[in-house]
């Protein structure tokens, strides 16, 4: 992997889901990645809140990302958690994940979700979990 960076925005370029929900990668560096979401009416649930599947689809692909960037390539999750913390509602969602510790086979990333509303960024979620190395 000559180039991190557009490694990352190659992988994240064909997945068809993250194109279908209009997820973008925003940024990625060694061992942290950060996805967004533009928050639109079908993403919501019946209270208008971002639905649940939506902030965990988000913290595990940031997740997944900052582990494989960690690990040196093509990764993938092997479990993670979320706690969903406040309800999710604004215009954007932010998740930010980081690699807290890797070694050759496995990282483990942690990352937190935000929603952006009138500007300001409230935690809606927090997640831990382990990605592995895709080649293993």
């Amino acid at each position: 992997m000559d180039d991190p960076q557009e490694f990352a925005r190659q992988v994240f370029a064909s997945q068809p889901f993250s194109q279908f929900i209009g997820a973008q990668l925003a940024s990625s560096g060694p061992g942290s990645a950060e996805l967004r979401l533009p928050i639109v009416d079908h993403l919501k649930q019946q209270h208008g809140f971002v639905h649940g599947g939506v902030l965990s689809y988000l913290a595990d692909n940031a997740i997944t990302f900052a582990g494989g960037l960690a690990l040196g390539g093509n990764a993938l999750t092997s479990e993670y958690k979320i706690n969903y913390l406040k309800p999710a509602v604004g215009s954007l969602l932010i998740a930010r994940a980081q690699a807290k510790a890797a070694g050759k086979r496995q990282a483990v990333c942690q990352c937190e979700v935000f929603a952006v509303k009138d500007g300001v960024e409230t935690l809606c979620a927090l997640a831990q979990g382990t990605v592995v190395s895709a080649t293993s």
